[in-house]
């Protein structure tokens, strides 16, 4: 099963501002869209957007023109052992991580994203690696506690939550709707409730 996209739920006011960032500040309208919701939610929905680029120079790039839009910092922008990069907290609410592999320049920034991966925060890893397995989604790689799935464009991964949060370094408390929708062949709902629907099923949320 392949993720052809994903949604993310805003108030009805705030849809056209939440599309213009993911279009030009991410460059994104291909695989990120948005739509009203009513729902309730607040803190930290349970959920990390992870933006991969090529170069150190791009992530640069791209924080600047998000932060310009009206995100907010969490982390900072650094180097790290694992690569460079940061987070920051998107207009509509959504926690993004944003990095690279190379710690320095290999070749100049050409914008050029990696891929974007969809950081699921769960409850447990094993029990939600077994539900995704049963919808369809092959194994890429596993961990006691990380899981990646072979999804298309977007790749899923699984944390447990507390430890997501920590990695975006924002507060893991939060309450009421993640404000996602994930667009892919099948319609359900996981074991920690986020929404799966079939692409005819986008148009509203409620």
């Amino acid at each position: 099963m392949n993720i052809q996209r994903i949604i993310i739920e805003t108030t009805s006011d705030a849809v056209p501002a939440a599309e213009t960032f993911y279009r030009d500040a991410l460059g994104l309208a291909d695989r990120v869209g948005v739509r009203a919701t009513s729902a309730p939610s607040t803190g930290f929905r349970g959920f990390a957007p992870s933006l991969i680029f090529v170069q150190p120079g791009d992530v640069d790039a791209a924080v600047e023109r998000a932060l310009a839009a009206g995100a907010t910092v969490i982390k900072p922008v650094a180097k790290s052992l694992w690569g460079y990069g940061g987070s920051f907290l998107a207009p509509d609410g959504t926690a993004w991580q944003i990095a690279s592999a190379n710690k320095t320049a290999t070749a100049p920034a050409t914008g050029e994203v990696e891929r974007l991966v969809l950081l699921l925060g769960v409850d447990s890893v094993k029990a939600s690696r077994r539900f995704y397995q049963e919808q369809g989604l092959t194994v890429a790689k596993s961990f006691p506690s990380y899981v990646e799935f072979d999804s298309g464009d977007v790749k899923l991964a699984l944390y447990k939550r507390a430890s997501l949060a920590k990695q975006v370094g924002i507060d893991p408390n939060g309450t009421g709707a993640h404000r996602l929708a994930v667009v892919a062949e099948g319609t359900f709902v996981d074991p920690d409730g986020y929404a799966w629907l079939a692409a005819e099923s986008t148009v509203s949320a409620g």
